[in-house]
């Protein structure tokens, strides 16, 4: 089932995600649902803040990163996500190392609007399958880039809060209008001012 992406400035967006365990009740449906939802909408993440869960969960797949650059060229920062798909449950990125690269980000809680963020090149994560197998892995490049973002909204961070001031103050009317519905976007949305007082 397609689920309604949560948008900019909708209060969970900013909470920190809780833990959860391998009886979460709907735990394989949900799944599902985020990879249809993820799909739908053309994203390479889609974390569990996303569709309105403040739970430590993300998903990611990196696999259109994986196709050669506009010269056919195939990208370093690119290599082995031909098939990256995975689950990422009660994540901790344990270290963060190497040089800030920057790269332009956009975010499907906040469609239209994609800016430079500068992030590691390399991290280290431990986290739980789907099937809450343990995993401790490293990850560089654009696979990295994605995990950050994706472990970002599970902390309660959106990519426009590693923006500068100024940068933010430009594009308050941008995201004002986002958190209003006033967007044109192709996938399913809620928007926070749309909402009901029950």
């Amino acid at each position: 089932m397609i689920l309604p992406i949560v948008a900019y400035g909708d209060p969970v967006l900013k909470v920190e995600g809780v833990e959860i365990d391998k009886d979460y009740e709907g735990l394989s449906e949900l799944l599902d649902n985020m990879w249809e939802t993820m799909y739908n909408a053309r994203g390479v993440g889609l974390a569990a803040p996303q569709i309105g869960k403040s739970i430590r969960l993300f998903i990611v797949d990196a696999s259109p990163f994986a196709e050669d650059d506009e010269e056919g060229e195939p990208d370093p920062k690119a290599e082995g996500l031909e098939n990256f798909k995975k689950v990422f449950i009660n994540p901790i990125i344990e270290e963060e190392e190497g040089e800030e690269w920057a790269f332009e980000e956009g975010c499907l809680s906040i469609p239209t609007i994609r800016e430079e963020v500068y992030r590691k090149e390399k991290i280290t994560i431990t986290y739980f399958d789907e099937n809450f197998k343990f995993h401790e892995e490293t990850y560089d490049g654009y696979a990295a880039r994605i995990i950050q973002h994706e472990y970002d909204h599970i902390e309660g961070v959106l990519f426009t809060d590693h923006l500068s001031i100024l940068k933010k103050r430009l594009l308050t009317k941008k995201l004002t209008n986002i958190s209003k519905g006033n967007v044109d976007v192709d996938y399913r949305m809620k928007f926070p001012v749309t909402k009901r007082k029950k």
